[in-house]
């Protein structure tokens, strides 16, 4: 396990008992796939994570209880990004912000395709522009081109999800990698060194992934890098244990800028206290 402080910078809390999933589109998490703040929390201290960037997930919809719930209860420790309706008033966007939370998740793969593309999107993020959130990204490789000159055109600050990648298959060159390596030598966008364990074939080792997390660190630089462990692993095909994913930053991040990684970089871009 890695020696450096450490904020986790891509979780999810689940805790359909207490907090029923939303009937619409989304990753419905099966019973063992639960993750409430408490269990949680319980994984921080026994990692010595301080604090963690909790993102909803899809299968909450626009109902962001359960991850306000967990930011109240304990004070200081999480951040959050929700997910929204362009409509949501400017009223509570504001009681948003004071809550924590700092930008939004578009989750073009398994909740809104059109998120990015429909006709109130430009509107949506020139808000979120206006209060300094983020506009946080999951999408298909093939729909990053598109994707990336939209956001680019906003000037919304973009946060990107597990390497901006999901199928090497394409390699390096393909349009949608190259387009999210371009939003990041533009400097207005930080990524998230998360979740390799989804993408790569090689499981622990992720030697695939090598060439891929090189070329992201390098357009983004390391200051516009964070390490996120997407905890509580849903929808896996097998088990994967927090320490990995942990230990998996290591697999990019040579030890002399693993603190920066971890800990100085979510401690700037998100507002944690240090």
């Amino acid at each position: 396990m890695t020696a450096h402080r450490a904020i986790d910078c891509h979780a999810h809390v689940i805790d359909t008992a207490r907090f029923p999933l939303d009937t619409g589109p989304g990753y419905k998490p099966r019973p063992n796939e639960m993750g409430p703040k408490e269990t949680y929390c319980g994984v921080l201290d026994g990692h010595a994570v301080r604090h963690a960037l909790l993102v909803q997930p899809s299968g909450y919809g626009y109902d962001n209880a359960c991850m306000l719930d967990a930011i109240a209860s304990y004070p200081g420790r999480f951040k959050g990004i929700a997910v929204l309706d362009p409509a949501t008033p400017e009223r509570e966007l504001a009681a948003l912000a004071t809550r924590g939370v700092v930008g939004v998740r578009f989750n073009l793969v398994s909740y809104e395709r059109d998120g990015l593309t429909r006709p109130e999107a430009a509107g949506f993020l020139a808000r979120l522009k206006a209060l300094g959130w983020y506009a946080q990204i999951f999408t298909d490789d093939a729909q990053w081109p598109e994707i990336a000159e939209i956001l680019r055109q906003s000037g919304v600050k973009v946060l990107i999800d597990h390497f901006g990648l999901r199928d090497l298959a394409g390699g390096l060159d393909q349009p949608g990698f190259q387009a999210v390596l371009r939003l990041g030598r533009e400097g207005n966008a930080a990524v998230k060194l998360s979740a390799p364990f989804r993408i790569s074939r090689e499981a622990d080792t992720y030697g695939d992934l090598k060439p891929f997390a090189e070329a992201v660190i390098a357009a983004f630089g390391l200051e516009n890098c964070v390490w996120g462990s997407d905890w509580p692993f849903i929808n896996m095909a097998s088990p994967m244990r927090y320490a990995a994913a942990l230990q998996a930053a290591e697999q990019w991040v040579d030890a002399a800028n693993l603190d920066r990684v971890l800990w100085h970089n979510p401690v700037r871009l998100f507002g944690f206290e240090g």
